[in-house]
């Protein structure tokens, strides 16, 4: 079943903890408080504002289960790697945050080659399904392999080496695939009705750059064996 079409809307959809959250956290610091009324007057300075440092530490450092949504928890986590990486745009930053947290809630950050015995969606498959698809189902069958390319192979690096080495596709194939059907919506009118036609075509552009960014999210910000500290997802 594909999932329903990932949009770049974190930041639209965060809730009255997340501002509390927010708040509080730079509130510790006179120098670097705000106000309520800052984070919602103004768009350019909520970005400014979410690109502190002491949200990512005071997210990174929590001991207990955060009461925060999951899109400001991965918008923030994923911002600092993306910027780290060199990829600075906050759009882009806020489709992959979305699409972690989409794919988060049904995968809950376990490896997908756990107790399962088709553990892998098999990406063959799904191309296969587009010799009977409508112009709909086409451009939701092709963004989705492009999106679970990216999320197999950004967040569990650890699992696509292990089934390689078995025989299994590699990392380049995931990356051919995301950035090959990335690009082709890129271009579908469905993607310009849902101004996702940029973005497309910078995760078509720059998949390498963006899969190597998740590694570093997975590897050193996300506990994998643990999500009880993510937001709904413990």
């Amino acid at each position: 079943m594909i999932d329903p079409m990932i949009r770049a809307n974190c930041r639209d959809r965060f809730t009255a903890d997340d501002f509390s959250f927010i708040v509080t956290t730079l509130g510790k610091s006179r120098a670097d408080a705000v106000s309520l009324t800052e984070l919602l007057s103004d768009q350019d300075t909520r970005d400014s504002i979410l690109d502190h440092e002491l949200l990512f530490h005071a997210i990174l450092s929590a001991t207990s289960h955060l009461s925060i949504s999951p899109q400001l928890y991965f918008y923030v986590l994923t911002r600092h790697v993306l910027k780290q990486s060199g990829l600075p745009d906050r759009r882009l930053c806020d489709y992959i945050a979305s699409l972690l947290e989409t794919f988060s809630k049904t995968a809950r950050l376990k490896s997908p080659a756990d107790g399962s015995a088709q553990p892998i969606q098999y990406l063959s498959d799904l191309m296969l399904a587009l010799r009977n698809a409508s112009p709909v189902q086409t451009f939701l069958i092709r963004a989705h392999v492009g999106n679970y390319s990216l999320f197999l192979s950004g967040i569990f690096p650890g699992t696509v080496q292990a089934r390689s080495e078995r025989g299994a596709p590699a990392f380049s194939y995931y990356e051919d695939m995301g950035a090959m059907n990335f690009k082709v919506v890129s271009g579908h009118s469905y993607a310009r009705a849902a101004d996702l036609r940029d973005i497309y075509a910078a995760l078509a552009g720059q998949f390498h750059d963006i899969r190597l960014a998740l590694n570093r999210l997975s590897d050193s910000l996300l506990n994998i064996d643990d999500a009880s500290h993510i937001p709904l997802l413990g």
